[in-house]
């Protein structure tokens, strides 16, 4: 099984960028999918989740109104779409799968099985 997120890069405030995180070895279609960041210093914070389906989202207030979390199945593909970058969404950016019908908050990183190996946002001002 594995996890891989891509699509990071530098672009300048305000800008756009769009991650992808693919799942190989399982079907898409029985997990959960999150993405959360770390920044340099900080710890590893929740940013978006979204159900099995793709029918509840969920997002960190940070977030909220500029980041959109997707999930195609039959790609066995998520998205972030992020908009409006600030600076302060510089970080390294990590996917993770959750498996259907367990416990565990979505918000919380130990909920998730698999993880992605990361991939890096840098917003300049």
């Amino acid at each position: 099984v594995q996890l891989q997120a891509y699509g990071g890069g530098s672009v300048q405030e305000g800008g756009s960028l769009r991650l992808s995180c693919q799942l190989s070895g399982r079907a898409f279609s029985n997990y959960n999918m999150g993405w959360f960041r770390q920044a340099p210093g900080k710890e590893r914070e929740f940013v978006a989740a979204i159900s099995v389906t793709g029918g509840n989202s969920y997002y960190a207030d940070s977030v909220k109104g500029r980041f959109a979390i997707s999930k195609d199945n039959a790609k066995n593909t998520g998205y972030l779409q992020m908009n409006s970058l600030k600076p302060e969404d510089t970080a390294v950016y990590y996917c993770g799968a959750r498996r259907a019908f367990t416990s565990g908050a979505y918000y919380v990183e130990s909920a998730y099985h698999y993880w992605g190996q990361g991939t890096l946002v840098t917003v300049s001002s």
